[in-house]
């Protein structure tokens, strides 16, 4: 909206900066939620992906992902449109009516971010099978074809148990370390470019109501029997959580980075902007 298409209710300036600031604000929340489900949904689509292009047993299953996209995703995406403005809202040029909504670095950070979800979702899998001291600790080949279990006696002797291809602590790891990550996603939509460092997720209190809704509704699932049952899951020890913190902490440090070369990027065109104005 422009200036002159603004209705006055008063002549007091003041009235204009607010509504300026409040308008700036409700288009940066609009792009943090669209920002944080497109990333999660993209995450979810990857690790699809990969399980079915390694040949792996699937990481997720239909009642899963609707779980995650309808109870657990969506909490925290409400509690994004109440972010607080910016700390340089109003610093900020105006933006170009024309600029779309989503640029080509915001895709390519959507993107980026992502990949990591997806892929992350998927290595929790893998790790239960191949790597942790407390699982079956295969090879990649036996993982990889495991459809070849019940006769492929050289690569599974004799005495190799099948049915452990079927056992639901790996789907589980993939299922916990996608909604983890994800509400460590959703501290990262806290602001567009400024670090969590200087935007508390204090400044959100809702917010974080709604990652702890989450992960209680996830731990509901997890550790209630009859739940566990419908979702194919089981409850994981002391080593997998910390594993999935693990797996799952490196996006907020992966999104610093992205948030430090966008204000980097910002701080570099502000100058030719002034200039302009000038």
């Amino acid at each position: 909206m422009l200036l002159t298409e603004m209705v006055l209710a008063d002549d007091n300036f003041t009235s204009i900066v607010a509504a300026v600031e409040e308008g700036r604000a409700i288009f940066n929340n609009t792009k943090q939620f669209i920002r944080y489900l497109i990333s999660s949904n993209i995450g979810e689509v990857v690790s699809i992906f990969l399980t079915a292009a390694l040949g792996i047993p699937e990481a997720l299953i239909p009642v899963q992902l609707l779980w995650v996209n309808l109870v657990t995703d969506g909490l925290p995406a409400t509690a994004l449109s109440f972010n607080p403005p910016e700390e340089d809202i109003m610093k900020q040029p105006p933006r170009n009516p024309r600029t779309p909504l989503i640029s080509g670095w915001l895709f390519f950070r959507y993107m980026f971010i992502g990949i990591y979800v997806g892929c992350a979702t998927v290595f929790a899998s893998v790790w239960w099978f191949l790597f942790f001291e407390g699982g079956p600790q295969l090879t990649y080949y036996q993982l990889s074809h495991h459809m070849q279990c019940t006769f492929d006696t050289q690569n599974f002797p004799k005495g190799f148990d099948c049915e452990i291809f079927d056992d639901a602590h790996p789907m589980t790891m993939a299922l916990s370390v996608l909604v983890t990550i994800e509400m460590f996603n959703a501290l990262n939509s806290l602001s567009e470019n400024q670090s969590l460092l200087s935007m508390y997720p204090t400044k959100n209190p809702l917010l974080l109501g709604a990652i702890v809704l989450s992960m209680s509704l996830h731990f509901v699932i997890l550790y209630f029997p009859f739940m566990s049952t419908i979702f194919q899951i089981t409850p994981l020890n002391q080593k997998e959580w910390i594993a999935v913190i693990c797996m799952s902490f490196p996006v907020i440090l992966l999104d610093e980075v992205l948030k430090f070369v966008a204000r980097t990027l910002n701080h570099n065109t502000a100058p030719a902007f002034k200039a302009k104005q000038e």
